[in-house]
């Protein structure tokens, strides 16, 4: 009975240990696809705020000019289009039409009786008789004002404008065309009357009545008449000279835009933007948009799943990534949407200057590929903005290795700025064929937005403590041992600060071996151990005399003082404000071994007993870069090879071997990206340098007898 129950526990033990191990897995699983799930889901909103930040007003997607080559691909025309006529075509025709207008004045029937009137009672005031060609002028006056006595002004302007006739609007709303010849003026007019006399007149007499002072106009310009017939002759205008059918020949690549091509090609472009608010509202348009935003996101997002795992495991990362595509495309819409400002002032070469400066060269020219061939689909001649853009990138990550100082940055825009204009020139040769027909216009453009590029030390600094990324700047200023904090540390715990700079030293040749980053783990190296600061005197490299306390302590308790120095070179790293990448390389630099002198010598001395391992095991977490493995290598390597007794070719690489081996066994590096070939390789570096460092001196010989001079 009691096998029996203890069968049954044994078979609950078992069910529930796999219960556990499936429910672990599950969870595990869960984990991860919500992982994947956000991140696929932070790229589909960067999608959906791209697209809305796409132009509406759609335009055609060609650059033309008159006399220059076509450089696009055959245009067909794909439905019927009127060829409408240019302005100035429309400018020609409307002067030719507006030719044979002619101007309309209201005929005013009261004049000529009032002034006969005023005259004439003028006369009787100063005469007691009346005038003796009283019915010469009352003939001559009717003759004139019949036909018309316009103002000198008008008719100068009428002959200016070289018009040839007039039409008088009468009461009736009736109109007669005169000629201007036979219309007067009031000077005309005097001479009529004077210049026309019978011989029984008396030309004294006929001046001395002062007619000139009663002729006036009785022709006004009709300004509202005028205007009205001006406007319905050019409403008939016809705005239009042919028509193209659909699938009849544009243009073909090659072809020069003649005049009436570029009439042709302005007509197609009208048209096509009439049409394509059709298809707006339809919504074909933005689900094109959609489907060529997503794609080219997507080929981003698997380029960082397959070849940048550590970047795609970090939405902190991905977030960054997000946010420099947002603000590209974001001010290349509104440059383009409400500026007349071309997209070459835009300093795009911005882009893969900051993510090359936090991440990687490939990384950085990847997005910033994707980032333009987005934009290509708001500017126009998008062949030349792609290539250009491309091109500025390439020099960018080029020039830009490591931006450890402001001539760097300098010296990057340059470069930019000469790959911009030598692309420029060479793809206007190509489309001109001659330096004269060049527009050098966007050349202006292209230093602006180099110069632009010397705004990339603020941006770093913001995104920088932003995203809590880490900068090659914010290594190259950790990494001065004159600093306050290096001093310190120098001071309170000389022999740690010393094998700092030497594990620094031999990290960073190994990290330039194998392709990994040297800077950081420069860094890194030289932080790893402060967390010894608080208590030097418990590590045997600060101690003189051969004084060590922690012989004095049980093994427990001494193993447990060396750990602590992990978690106080946490608390010191960011009480002093160290990112979290330099934090990384005190964390792992001992991962999850042991303290073996305290762990061995605890098992030597109580057989049999089983000790508590994780009380003897640093609480890790394991290396998880090539950089941080490549400081828990040198940082053992360096120890023991304080521990030789000779220093031999021999010694010490079976020193390196063993060590390196020992971590490699105990599973250090199992969450590391490093190879085989790297470790081999990490290996002969570490061997050669601690070769170098102990190399063997000559003796220098004794005096034994002292020449006559020195005595």
């Amino acid at each position: 009975m009691l096998k029996k129950r203890a069968l049954f526990a044994k078979f609950d033990f078992c069910k529930n240990k796999i219960n556990r191990r499936r429910k672990g897995k599950n969870m595990a699983l869960t984990k991860e696809n919500i992982r994947i799930l956000s991140r696929i889901g932070l790229f589909i909103l960067v999608a959906g705020i791209i697209v809305l930040l796409f132009p509406r007003e759609k335009r055609f997607k060609y650059h033309y000019e008159v006399g220059k080559p076509w450089n696009y691909e055959l245009i067909m025309a794909s439905f019927d289009f009127p060829i409408y006529k240019t302005d100035e075509q429309l400018e020609a025709d409307k002067a030719e039409l507006l030719s044979s207008y002619t101007p309309y004045f209201l005929y005013d029937n009261k004049v000529a009786e009032q002034q006969f009137e005023k005259w004439l009672n003028d006369w009787k005031l100063k005469n007691a008789e009346e005038p003796r060609y009283l019915g010469y002028v009352k003939r001559k006056f009717d003759d004139i004002y019949r036909y018309g006595i316009i103002s000198s002004g008008a008719q100068e302007k009428l002959l200016a404008h070289d018009r040839k006739n007039v039409a008088i609007v009468y009461e009736n709303r009736k109109s007669d065309v005169f000629s201007i010849e036979d219309l007067y003026t009031p000077k005309s007019a005097y001479e009529e009357i004077i210049l026309d006399k019978l011989e029984f007149v008396d030309a004294n007499e006929l001046n001395s009545y002062n007619l000139n002072l009663y002729l006036q106009e009785n022709l006004q310009f009709d300004s509202i008449t005028s205007a009205n017939v001006k406007e319905d002759m050019v409403k008939n205008l016809s705005l239009t000279s042919g028509i193209v059918q659909t699938g009849e020949k544009v243009i073909d690549r090659g072809e020069i835009v003649t005049p009436t091509t570029f009439a042709i090609l302005n007509s197609m472009k009208i048209e096509t933007d009439k049409r394509t608010s059709v298809f707006k509202e339809s919504g074909f348009v933005i689900v094109g948009e959609v489907i060529i935003v997503l794609f080219l996101l997507s080929l981003l997002v698997s380029y960082l799943f397959l070849f940048r795992p550590a970047i795609f495991s970090s939405f902190n990362y991905l977030v960054f990534i997000a946010i420099q595509i947002l603000l590209v495309v974001a001010i290349a819409s509104v440059v383009q949407r409400f500026t007349g400002i071309g997209a070459y002032i835009i300093p795009f070469a911005l882009l893969p200057i900051i993510i090359r400066v936090f991440f990687d060269s490939r990384t950085a020219l990847f997005v910033h590929i994707i980032t333009v061939l987005i934009v290509s689909f708001m500017v126009d001649n998008p062949f030349v903005f792609v290539v250009l853009q491309i091109m500025a990138g390439m020099a960018a990550v080029s020039g830009l290795k490591d931006l450890t100082a402001r001539a760097q940055l300098t010296q990057t825009a340059i470069i930019i700025f000469a790959t911009y204009v030598a692309a420029y020139l060479a793809m206007e040769l190509i489309s001109e064929g001659a330096f004269n027909r060049i527009n050098y216009h966007p050349i202006i453009y292209f230093a602006l937005n180099s110069m632009m590029l010397l705004f990339a030390y603020v941006m770093i600094y913001i995104f920088e403590k932003a995203f809590n990324l880490i900068s090659a700047i914010t290594l190259v200023e950790l990494t001065n041992v004159n600093s306050d904090f290096m001093i310190k540390f120098a001071e309170a715990a000389p022999g740690t600060f010393q094998h700092s700079l030497q594990v620094s030293n031999l990290a960073t040749e190994a990290a330039k071996k194998i392709g990994a980053n040297s800077l950081l783990v420069r860094t890194g190296a030289l932080y790893h151990d402060i967390g010894k600061m608080l208590n030097p005197q418990y590590f045997v490299e600060n101690q003189v005399g051969g004084d060590n306390p922690l012989l004095k302590m049980k093994h427990e308790e001494a193993s447990q003082v060396i750990i602590k120095h992990v978690a106080d070179g946490v608390a010191l790293a960011k009480k002093n404000g160290l990112p979290d990448q330099i934090i990384g390389f005190i964390t792992t630099h001992h991962g999850r071994s042991k303290t073996k002198f305290f762990y061995n010598s605890f098992i030597n001395e109580n057989p049999g007993v089983q000790p508590d391992e994780e009380k003897f095991t640093y609480p890790g977490p394991l290396p998880y870069s090539k950089e941080t493995a490549i400081l828990m290598m040198a940082d053992a390597v360096e120890a023991r090879s304080r521990t030789l007794s000779e220093y031999t070719e021999d010694s010490i690489k079976n020193m390196v071997e063993d060590m390196v081996d020992m971590q490699i066994a105990d599973g250090q590096f199992k969450d590391a990206p490093i190879s085989f070939r790297d470790v081999e390789n990490v290996k002969k570096v570490l061997a050669e340098k601690i070769k170098n460092v102990y190399h063997s001196r000559i003796t220098y010989p004794e005096l034994k007898n002292k020449p006559e001079t020195l005595k």
